[in-house]
């Protein structure tokens, strides 16, 4: 079976796994590590090592957010803002040029030896070469896709550089060949089996991050849609050539198995489903989440864009604006606000078909509002005041860890008897860290004995015994015929010694001093509670808890915080938020949407194979009907649809990091990034709303310049030199 590593994403990398990692260290030749499937298996996890996760902070970049760091001179926020940005003082969230081409070269290598193997050299199981190939190419197809995305044109290299390599033959190819190449690199690895030592659908245990057939149709799928948009468009990609690739990438999917998440949670969890989904991270198995194509990384929105009466909160963060808030329609399907009067945003134009109320105007909205956004008034508290917290941790004991005592086992009762004068017995693990917030950490069980024992104790294990219970704190059983119940605080033990951090903790129980003591067991466990205290609501207002602050960063900007992904639990000794996804089924789905109104209009159903046909208002309506939105009508034009379509795939897709480079491909970048607003909310004595003020923030980082990253300038001088052109990007 392949063994294959959890890869934990970062903003800009992910680490490999140390085990089959092989490094060249002068010992083993290219060709020995090619021989053995280890080294094969090793190679092809290392060509991993170069994937770039999404970012959240890449929405304060867009139309959707502003920082709150942006206060700090020289920060990444406050150089965009400023357009003080250059070729050579470049910054971003990621910077992955050669980077990227790195992965690409270590991909180059592994396909060109693998694809010569005697599948008789090495052990072969069930079509292991072939499995590995198409992941390898599937992987090349993903970092030439972040490439175009970024830096639009750039060399196809589909084989390793020779020291003997021509450098002036090459040249930046243009956005379509680069997406030809991609889409023969997935073709090619769909070709491969789809048994599960193929190239399957899903991954197995411990092959979480692996590359799978419905990641290379993904692939596929955000490849043409680019290429057939207004930025990158050269004619090579028509929008028919994208509903066709869009439609075969999301059909597959459905059929395989994949589904938008529809779990219902209790309301003491989260508002809905979708807020549900996003506060919870994806299960490699797919059990409980169909919806996750590629998985991305955790997040602690409670610290990094939190609000600030959360303790342990270090920074506001991406902040949403004003903007956002008004894409959000009326619940009716109705958008509140339907365009601006001025540049600035300062004057909208309301729908009065929407119900939209400007004395109150967070009522009513699209459900991914609530999910997505804390607004003045918010509530942030969805469970009742009381108890928050109620984890319990069975624990059992562990009988190859005792001195001095015989012990009789009955299912899960335990009968002790000291033999000697130092009699203990360890218990089992704990299994987790407890995660435990001051004054919540419990050790209970049941007891019989046949007489009072008043030397009772309590080691720590970490995993070895760090100290214990002193004395004149020892525990006590009185005599007990019946089962009866204790229960012990150790919270103050935890702190002192750290217990309950790791998942290999346990404690070691001393019951007596001297031989002949009894004790019988059962229904040990460890539990952890906190108590909710009854939290006001959101204050954005002036003088309120949450206002805005210009000088502070762990305030808001505009008036508004980040909620989706965030758990309303967490916090410094809770950290429960959820996970920023790579690629999930409701962007294929809104993929096909925007190709097949393009090609076809809104309403003309397209054959997805496998039996399933779609229109592009079919899609859209998938993805609404999750939200508990009303359906897009009928009988839309081409354009109507378009305008509609590109505010539900902002909503849908807020801060998943894609708005950054939608705006960019449709070329819309100088109508949404010069001003972005802010709400700024007076109120009386009572904390009751009394106006509503529209703000503006300029930004000056917009237009051609910023439509692509620059190259690196060391690159960007090293090619020129050896070709005689220039490869920079233009205004850079």
């Amino acid at each position: 079976m392949k063994k294959y590593i959890l890869f934990l994403f970062t903003a800009f990398a992910v680490s490999c796994n140390d085990m089959l990692e092989l490094q060249n260290d002068g010992r083993i030749s290219m060709e020995q590590v090619f021989k053995t499937r280890a080294g094969v298996q090793g190679y092809l996890n290392s060509c991993y090592g170069y994937r770039i996760g999404p970012s959240l902070e890449r929405s304060a970049l867009t139309d959707d957010a502003h920082h709150s760091e942006d206060m700090f001179g020289g920060s990444l926020y406050n150089r965009w803002y400023a357009n003080a940005n250059s070729a050579a003082a470049y910054a971003n969230v990621d910077f992955p040029w050669t980077h990227l081409y790195n992965g690409i070269r270590k991909c180059n290598i592994f396909i060109s030896n693998v694809s010569v193997l005697d599948p008789s050299s090495i052990l072969n199981y069930g079509g292991e070469i072939s499995s590995w190939l198409a992941e390898a190419r599937t992987l090349r197809a993903y970092y030439y896709l972040e490439l175009i995305k970024r830096y639009g044109a750039c060399p196809i290299i589909t084989q390793a550089y020779e020291t003997t390599h021509n450098f002036g033959a090459d040249r930046r190819a243009k956005v379509s060949e680069v997406v030809q190449q991609i889409v023969a690199d997935c073709d090619e690895a769909l070709a491969a089996p789809e048994q599960e030592q193929g190239f399957p659908w899903r991954v197995m245990t411990g092959q979480n991050g692996i590359m799978t057939r419905a990641m290379a149709h993904a692939i596929k799928s955000q490849a043409v849609l680019f290429a057939a948009s207004p930025l990158y468009s050269d004619g090579t990609y028509s929008w028919a050539d994208a509903r066709t690739v869009t439609a075969a990438a999301l059909g597959e999917c459905l059929a395989h198995g994949y589904e938008l998440f529809n779990t219902q949670p209790d309301a003491s969890i989260a508002q809905n489903t979708y807020a549900y989904y996003f506060i919870n991270y994806h299960d490699e198995q797919q059990a409980f989440d169909k919806e996750t194509v590629y998985p991305g990384h955790g997040l602690s929105i409670w610290q990094s864009s939190g609000l600030p009466t959360t303790a342990g909160q270090t920074t506001a963060g991406v902040c949403p604006t004003q903007e956002l808030v008004d894409c959000y329609e009326m619940a009716n399907g109705e958008a509140p606000i339907t365009g601006y009067t001025d540049e600035q945003h300062l004057n909208p134009i309301i729908n009065p078909a929407s119900g939209y109320d400007p004395a109150n105007p967070y009522a009513g909205r699209d459900p991914r509002f609530y999910a997505s956004i804390y607004f003045n008034g918010a509530v942030r508290q969805l469970g009742e005041p009381g108890l928050g917290r109620d984890d319990h941790y069975p624990i059992s004991l562990n009988t190859g860890e005792l001195n001095q005592i015989n012990v009789t086992e009955n299912g899960d009762e335990f009968r002790l008897e000291a033999t000697g004068g130092d009699p203990f017995i360890n218990t089992t693990a704990i299994g987790a860290d407890l995660k435990a917030p001051p004054g919540s950490v419990y050790f209970r069980m049941e007891y019989k004995a046949p007489q009072d024992i008043n030397t009772g104790e309590f080691f720590f294990c970490m995993p070895n015994a760090a100290g214990g219970i002193e004395t004149g704190q020892v525990l006590k059983f009185p005599k007990a015929a019946d089962w009866t119940a204790i229960e012990i605080e150790l919270t103050s033990w935890c702190t002192q010694f750290g217990w309950g951090k790791a998942a290999d903790h346990r404690l070691r129980f001393d019951f007596a001093t001297e031989a002949g003591h009894v004790i019988e067991i059962r229904n040990m466990e460890i539990v952890v509670q906190s108590t909710i205290a009854p939290a006001a609501p959101v204050e954005t207002f002036v003088g309120g808890s949450e206002a805005i602050s210009g000088s502070d960063r762990r305030y808001t900007r505009t008036g508004y915080y980040l909620r989706k992904y965030n758990n309303w639990k967490s916090n410094k000794d809770n950290s429960a938020d959820g996970e920023l996804r790579k690629i999930r089924l409701a962007e294929l789905y809104l993929n096909f949407a925007e190709a097949a109104n393009q090609a076809d209009g809104p309403d003309n159903a397209v054959n997805m194979g496998n039996g399933l046909s779609l229109s592009a208002r079919d899609a859209v309506n998938a993805v609404r009907k999750r939200a508990g939105m009303p359906d897009f009508p009928s009988g839309m034009t081409k354009d109507g649809f378009d305008k509609k379509y590109r505010n539900e795939r902002r909503i849908e897709l807020a801060f998943d990091d894609n708005r950054y480079f939608d705006v960019r491909r449709w070329k819309i970048m100088e109508e949404t990034s010069h001003y972005v607003t802010g709400m700024r909310i007076t109120a009386n004595e009572d904390g009751q709303p009394v106006s509503y003020q529209r703000f503006a923030i300029e930004r000056l980082a917009y237009g051609e310049k910023y439509y692509f990253y620059p190259l690196e300038m060391t690159e960007a001088n090293k090619m020129q030199n050896h070709t005689g052109n220039d490869w920079q990007n233009p205004g850079w």
